[in-house]
């Protein structure tokens, strides 16, 4: 009820509200200075101070979500960029108009890059900027801003500092999804004063202590493994032996425990130092990495499967375990040592899974693999601390192959999660949504067979009775896969979201999507070939404005506008709930001419279409298809806010008194009527 009521008075606000569009607020302002650290380095810091109300997203924001902040330095002979661009902490949130966690600043936010110079002279920083802007209720997508910043070197060994003040003018909206709007610069005269560096880091973007539990969790799972879980007792058993007294053991278990937890955490640092603090947030995104996780984990998953077996060369080991003879702590150092590159059969495949888990947080592998080792190391402390109860824990046995092939075959599936995030980055429609579910059900098909006791695999032994923890799991393992059948033919599969491809990225189309094009779209016409899908199946035309305007001429048929964009949640939910209700699809399929302007498109526009326009009070270059339409909307229908759609004659006039925009649940009847109407008075204009 309450998003009902949001809904109703957002609506009312847009209607009462166009004409205040044209005024501009100034939420943003950017302050770009240099600091001199040393005497060849310079720190490029870009403050950005925030009105009340309003926010901007982190440089590392992603998914299909809001923009985040952008900020490029031009490659120049006089400097060299020095490691990747820092922020403060931004605040981590579940936003619920993105159903998604984002990361934001209220108030102030700040952005470093430090840089080395080449040149004894006076030089140019020079670059662009860009960012999304938002308050509770509306957002502005401000086009990108080019900045220049002049360094003078003084021969002076105090830290020096200039600075050059933007403030960024925006045009009110009303939703999240919006079109960008014109920044302005003012560059002022540079200040050289003394102060002291101050190092901005980019801070944990998960929560540490989350990231911590995450390891644990890791670790504790690689426990029960076939390589792993049988020497639980060996090695508690050689620290109760091989002490007469109760509390020697005790302290050589604590400490092969806390060498345990040291080796995992050294992993951490040294994955931390090789890839760079922020350089391991491109595992999650990149389709290299990406690539890279489906290989290992496809070989790990076969090896799972009893195919080979992973082991590091013997030489190591051998050279390792010798050293485990010393006495002292120094041997049981070395004793903690082999088991862990023993076990890395077993091991490596948690390992391998936990690295992105912990990637897109420059602390995230050191407190990552601290909690790893926590929960591997755990039991060698507590079943010295208390023997009795290593008689409750479950004997080794087939059981643990049960388990390492269970988990095999849920790689695999994992394995092409990865794999599908590379085929999206690169849009090569190998891994369809129709192609990857057909693989899950497969695999989780397989999985419960498997769990049942149906098939047997080389490394299995013959089980007496299906036991109640096999039983539960191959439910569980059945029940998931027949949920993802629907999916072959189009069901969202609302618990997938974001784990599988999105239905866009789908082979298989609508029934209806026939009708559609019979119905919309001239064969014969050249202009109509140029349509493609969009939502549900209708065709439409694809920033191209002017095919569109012409076609709608050549079909008799007034022209739909929808000003739209990639990242407009808001544009998604139009779609997914007003456009598929079959009276408005009807109309819009028979009655429409609809073209799709992304605002939000970064396709460069050629150099002959680049111009310079008059965008409130400043001079913009419209570089990109998105200002470029970005740029109609708020000169022609003076509001920038996405969804908005508009119908118009043959000659470009309105045949509305205006335009509507986001409001899925007010109404129906409201969108209905204003598309009728609309399309009646073109009627009368062309009898």
């Amino acid at each position: 009820m309450k998003k009902l009521l949001f809904k109703i008075a957002l609506f009312v606000l847009v209607l009462s509200n166009v004409n205040a569009f044209a005024q501009e607020p100034n939420p943003v302002k950017f302050k770009i200075e240099s600091k001199k650290v040393s005497v060849t380095e310079y720190d490029i810091i870009f403050n950005a101070t925030i009105e009340k109300d309003w926010h901007i997203y982190s440089i590392n924001q992603t998914g299909d979500g809001p923009n985040p902040t952008r900020i490029e330095l031009n490659k120049s002979a006089d400097y060299e960029l020095v490691g990747k661009l820092k922020e403060s902490k931004p605040i981590q949130e579940m936003d619920k108009v993105f159903d998604m966690q984002v990361a934001y600043f209220k108030t102030k936010a700040t952005f470093t890059q430090r840089i080395k110079i080449k040149t004894d002279k006076t030089f140019a920083v020079t670059g662009k900027y860009e960012f999304q802007t938002c308050t509770d209720e509306m957002c502005t997508f401000p086009p990108a801003k080019k900045f220049s910043l002049s360094i003078e070197q003084a021969a002076t060994s105090s830290v020096e500092k200039t600075a050059v003040d933007t403030s960024t003018k925006t045009t009110n909206t009303l939703t999240k999804d919006t079109v960008k709007v014109q920044a302005s610069t003012e560059v002022k005269t540079p200040v050289v004063e003394t102060k002291t560096t101050e190092k901005t880091e980019s801070e944990t973007k998960t929560p540490w202590w989350l990231i911590f539990l995450k390891g644990i969790g890791f670790g504790l799972a690689a426990l029960i493994t076939p390589c792993v879980f049988p020497m639980i007792p060996m090695n508690v058993s050689f620290f109760l032996k091989r002490n007469k007294k109760r509390s020697g053991a005790i302290k050589e278990a604590l400490f092969f425990m806390l060498s345990i937890i040291i080796i995992y955490t050294a992993l951490g640092l040294l994955i931390t130092a090789v890839f760079g603090e922020t350089a391991l947030n491109a595992i999650a995104s990149s389709a290299t990495f990406n690539i890279f996780f489906f290989i290992m984990l496809i070989i790990f998953g076969i090896s799972f499967l009893g195919a080979f077996e992973i082991v590091l060369p013997n030489s190591w080991l051998n050279k390792i375990d010798s050293q485990s003879d010393r006495g002292g702590f120094i041997g049981i150092f070395f004793m903690a040592t082999t088991l862990s590159l023993v076990s890395f059969s077993c091991t490596g495949i948690f390992i391998g899974n936990l690295i992105p888990l912990v990637s897109n947080s420059p602390t995230g592998p050191f407190f990552g693999f601290l909690g790893f080792g926590f929960g591997f190391a755990l039991p060698f402390g507590l079943f010295a601390i208390v023997p009795s109860w290593l008689q409750s824990m479950p004997k080794s046995g087939g059981w643990l192959n049960t388990v390492k092939v269970t988990l095999g075959l849920l790689e695999l599936a994992l394995a092409l999660k990865f794999a599908s995030n590379a085929d999206l980055v690169y849009d090569m429609h190998i891994l369809t949504r129709e192609v990857f579910l057909t693989l899950w059900i497969v695999l989780f098909g397989l999985t419960g067979i498997y769990l049942m006791g149906w098939f047997k695999l080389s490394h299995d032994t013959e089980a007496a009775f299906l036991t109640i923890p096999r039983l539960f799991f191959a439910i569980l393992a059945f029940g998931f896969t027949v949920y993802m059948v629907p999916g072959l033919w189009g069901a969202p599969l609302k618990l997938l979201s974001g784990v599988i491809p999105p239905t866009t990225y789908a082979e298989w189309k609508p029934q209806t999507a026939a009708v559609v094009q019979s119905s919309n779209q001239n064969g014969s016409s050249a202009l109509a070939a140029k349509m493609i899908d969009g939502p549900d199946g209708l065709k439409v035309f694809h920033n191209d404005y002017e095919s569109a305007l012409a076609y709608a001429k050549e079909a008799h048929k007034p022209l739909m506008i929808d000003f739209t964009g990639h990242a407009c949640a808001n544009c998604r939910k139009m779609e997914d709930n007003v456009w598929v209700e079959p009276e408005i699809r009807n109309i819009l399929a028979n009655d429409l001419v609809i073209v799709s302007l992304f605002v939000d498109d970064r396709k460069e526009l050629a150099k002959a279409e680049q111009k310079d326009v008059q965008w409130g009070e400043d001079k913009v270059t419209l570089e990109t298809e998105g200002m470029k339409w970005g740029f109609m909307q708020l000169s022609k229908y003076k509001i920038s806010s996405q969804p908005y759609y508009v119908i118009v004659n043959d000659d470009e006039s309105l045949l509305s008194n205006s335009g509507i925009g986001y409001d899925t649940g007010k109404d129906l009847p409201v969108f209905k009527t204003w598309l009728s109407n609309s399309i009646l008075k073109y009627k009368e204009k062309h009898p």
